[in-house]
């Protein structure tokens, strides 16, 4: 009831596939796609092994609302070791490829081992079967996922692929479903393209049982007019996120020129109410999109200017895709500089096609030009390009190049940390375990600094909200608890297989009502948010065996020493010093980070146990 109870377990050593019984008792405690995901990885490999060797494990996971008629289910997760960070990897995404999975009659995927050659995997209902691939390696996502479709006969058929960027190692490289959704974090693509495995094509008919029809969409019908009616979700479908580019501009937290500074002069260019605003006879963007099932639509279609520098006589991008969002924008706007729309959108564009993650990217691009500037890297490096700060065919030529793997973008593969180290300046990364800031400058944001250094899979937005608390205080007082608080209900959220944008008016109760009409045994509030705490413990302890210790608890120099120049926090540095102890305290681990026996104990979690657990 609710998940389809199997398992696809594809060995690309043998070049197998074959079917198991889903572990329901790992169900009851860890729910689906995160979570499940993450207790299954921990079941099939070493967490030490390299992340781009044969033996770690790719997984794609669905959740048991997933694929049901509750809103925004159409979401999967990505969950391996992550070569960017060396850390476990989950890396969620929606579009329809996760309904389209499940329908299939899989809750997960369990990808292990390497193909001699390269293959994508086709999934049709109880038939699954690796098909050579060699024809589509080193074509970009848009090419591959159009030939499938067309090679199958099949418009319906859903495709998670790989591009360039994946095949060649590219650290940040993402698996892009539906020509512009993505699981986009931690180089998952990367893993994906170290298997040799270009893509996933899925096509189901399956149907989703619930255990209780009426009941459940009755609770259904009652959630969604609650999300209808709430506030925060009508903001999202009249502006998506790119609004919040305005609230951190006025607050003093928006990262500008590698984090250097907290305020972009050239805001008004890139932000939400410019996309909508015509030049040259049009606008940037053409209207909103809604993922499977969703009642938000905060997806951006857009097209760029067809006489735009980076697209003049180039054709192949006069059509329209995925637009901007708050994440993209600030990668490719304040955090370089550039204030050229069109040209953000091309970068974005370059994102879709060739598979990179755009927070990584354009901070990794942010820390070269910074470099650059200091005179560290050269323009004879660069291919002859002016890598300076607000220079937008820098940021148009560098995204397709690194999508390309040619010339300087082989460097900017390397994600900051990596390059910030070849060239001796580490202190330029503005990263956490070697995954790039999201848009949040964590001087400004006090609890998003806290996130960002306790992220099990590095610096991330979407992994806990204290933004209520951030933006009504400066100080890192009071922040530990609801950081806290809100990573254990994120990790219950994203495992049930929904949207984490749901929580704008929804809470645990919501959901715990939802699971209980559709999943087997008795669902909480309590018992979502005690399965989101082992979750997130179980994660802390994959790292800890990977070799991450409570050193890698911490936040860039920048943040640490250089004070806010402007806004609302100016003068201020992150006060880490002060919520890191608090925090490990409330999450009843040691003061060297480590998960206590007391705590394993209560959550079930012994077996997994460290050697110098209290």
């Amino acid at each position: 009831m609710g998940w389809q109870q199997k398992v696809l377990r594809v060995d690309l050593n043998a070049g197998t596939c074959t079917t198991e019984p889903l572990n329901m008792e790992w169900a009851a405690q860890y729910i689906g796609t995160r979570g499940l995901a993450t207790r299954y990885l921990m079941e099939n490999m070493d967490p030490a092994v390299d992340a781009l060797s044969p033996e770690n494990v790719l997984i794609f996971a669905t959740g048991p609302l997933g694929g049901t008629l509750t809103s925004t289910s159409g979401r999967y997760a990505v969950v391996t070791k992550g070569p960017l960070t060396g850390a476990i990897a989950c890396s969620n995404s929606g579009g329809k490829f996760g309904a389209e999975l499940k329908f299939s009659g899989y809750d997960l995927m369990i990808v292990t081992g390497k193909s001699e050659r390269p293959v994508y995997l086709l999934i049709e209902d109880d038939e699954a079967k690796l098909i050579n691939a060699e024809d589509l390696w080193g074509r970009t996502v848009w090419d591959t996922e159009e030939t499938i479709k067309a090679r199958h006969h099949s418009e319906d058929m859903k495709v998670a692929s790989i591009g360039v960027a994946g095949e060649r190692g590219v650290y940040y490289a993402c698996i892009v479903n539906d020509l512009h959704r993505a699981a986009g974090r931690s180089g998952v693509g990367a893993v994906m393209g170290s298997k040799n495995l270009k893509a996933v094509a899925a096509r189901g008919s399956r149907g989703i049982r619930v255990k209780d029809p009426l009941r459940f969409m009755k609770v259904v019908e009652e959630k969604n007019q609650k999300l209808v009616d709430d506030p925060g979700r009508r903001s999202l479908t009249k502006s998506g996120t790119l609004s919040m580019m305005n609230v951190m501009q006025e607050f003093g937290g928006l990262p500008t020129n590698n984090f250097r500074d907290v305020q972009f002069d050239g805001v008004a260019k890139v932000n939400h109410k410019a996309v909508r605003e015509k030049r040259h006879g049009h606008r940037n963007l053409l209207t909103n999109k809604a993922c499977f099932g969703c009642t938000i639509a905060c997806g951006r279609i857009a097209h760029i200017d067809k006489n735009h520098f980076s697209v003049v006589n180039r054709k192949e991008y006069w059509h329209a895709s995925g637009g901007l969002e708050y994440e993209t924008a600030f990668a490719f706007g304040p955090v370089v500089g550039v204030d050229d729309l069109d040209a953000l959108t091309f970068a974005g564009y370059m994102m879709n096609e060739h598979g990179m993650d755009p927070i990584s990217f354009g901070v990794t691009l942010a820390a070269a030009m910074e470099l650059y500037e200091l005179g560290v890297i050269t323009r004879e490096q660069t291919d002859g390009i002016d890598l300076r700060f607000g220079n937008a065919e820098a940021l148009t030529v560098m995204s397709e190049k690194t999508g390309k793997y040619e010339g300087f973008g082989r460097e900017l593969a390397l994600g900051s940390k990596r390059l910030c180290e070849k060239y001796g300046h580490p202190e330029l990364a503005m990263v956490v375990k070697g995954q790039e800031f999201a848009g949040y400058d964590s001087r400004a944001l006090q609890g998003m600094g806290l996130g960002y250094a306790t992220g099990n899979r590095g610096a991330c937005h979407l992994r806990h909200d204290t933004f209520a608390e951030d933006m009504e205080d400066v100080s890192g007082k009071g922040k530990a608890q609801p950081c806290k608080d809100s990573q254990d209900n994120v990790a219950a959220i994203d495992s049930v297989g929904i949207c984490l944008f749901t929580a704008s008016a929804w809470d645990l109760g919501d959901l715990a009502d939802q699971m209980d009409a559709a999943c087997e045994g008795t669902w909480t509030a309590e018992r979502l948010r005690e399965a989101g705490e082992r979750i997130w413990n179980l994660e802390r302890l994959f790292n800890m065996k990977a070799g991450l210790t409570a050193a890698d608890d911490t936040l860039p120099p920048r943040m640490l020493k250089d004070p806010a120049p402007t806004g609302m926090a100016k003068g201020k540095v992150n006060e880490l010093d002060v919520m890191l102890p608090e925090y490990y305290a409330l999450r009843e681990w040691s003061v060297d980070g480590v998960p206590t026996r007391a705590l394993l104990q209560r959550l079930d979690l012994e077996a997994f146990a460290l050697a110098d657990s209290a």
